[in-house]
């Protein structure tokens, strides 16, 4: 419980985070997976990619996904490319099979998109494979349109550790408030894109606080979701692609609007000096990531 904004926006920053025993054991766990794979097939390389490797991770740990990216020998792309042998498909079930030899007693171990994901009791592991992509990044599979998609999670870990650090530490905790609005307002985002929504938003934006940063990003949300979101690496095109239709459109502006309204009312507020109001405010923005007053 606070009495302050200051106060309670840095307990919402700590009840965003996993914990240190919690990280521990995504390491553990992501390691053995990546061995579990290195261990059977022809791995060039593999590494952390996603959220959590962009230090954007959210609590609780349970409903979190933990990336990792599998860079394979090109035979298996000759092998599987053009449709053969199951195509992409056949790719990410060669990925299960491997995995299932370990993890036996895992009940729940599915294709998932572009990636295999194992559903642990505490965390889900999406294993993503790919290949080194001549002139630069990767080509993954995606299961569903049987084509293979450009992409560079090394370069979107490096975009947004610079960035952070131009913000002074402040850009990374901000996008964790976001995905915290994102998921009291029934995830209908999805986390990539918001991060780079972010990015575009406060292109040249300073933050002053956390308040404000969030004021600032709604109002310029309801906007910006209308438009292209290109992928910061410049490759995957929009990543606000999914939300492909004009209703859609109107709806995720919509959400945008009321989260606004919410927030400027929360402003006006503490600016009269309403603490225990702005701070009911800010609740309805973010749930129970959002420490109550008093």
């Amino acid at each position: 419980m606070v009495t302050t904004i200051p106060a309670a926006f840095q307990k919402l920053k700590e009840n965003l985070e996993i914990t240190g025993l919690q990280k521990s054991t995504v390491a553990t766990r992501q390691n053995n997976v990546r061995e579990v794979i290195e261990n059977d097939l022809v791995v060039l390389d593999s590494f952390l990619t996603g959220s959590y490797s962009r230090s954007t991770m959210i609590s609780p740990l349970k409903d979190a996904d933990v990336d990792v990216f599998i860079v394979l020998d090109s035979k298996y792309f000759y092998y599987y490319d053009n449709g053969q042998n199951g195509g992409q498909a056949g790719l990410l079930d060669l990925v299960k099979r491997t995995l299932r030899k370990t993890y036996t007693r895992t009940p729940d171990i599915s294709i998932n998109g572009q990636a295999v994901t194992i559903r642990f009791e505490d965390f889900m592991v999406d294993v993503v494979p790919g290949f080194n992509r001549k002139g630069g990044g990767y080509l993954m599979p995606n299961y569903i349109t049987q084509s293979w998609i450009s992409t560079d999670p090394k370069k979107h870990v490096e975009i947004f550790s610079e960035t952070n650090s131009v913000y002074s530490g402040n850009l990374v905790p901000l996008i964790k408030m976001i995905k915290g609005w994102n998921k009291n307002s029934g995830k209908y985002f999805r986390s990539f894109h918001l991060e780079v929504m972010v990015l575009q938003i406060l292109n040249g934006i300073s933050i002053s606080d956390f308040p404000s940063g969030m004021r600032f990003f709604f109002d310029n949300a309801r906007f910006y979701v209308t438009k292209q979101n290109p992928d910061p690496a410049g490759y995957s095109g929009d990543v606000g692609s999914y939300i492909n239709t004009q209703e859609k459109l109107q709806e995720a502006s919509g959400k945008f609007q009321l989260a606004y309204e919410r927030a400027l009312k929360a402003e006006e507020y503490t600016s009269r000096g309403y603490i225990k109001d702005a701070i009911d405010m800010w609740i309805k923005i973010f749930g129970d990531y959002f420490p109550a007053y008093g």
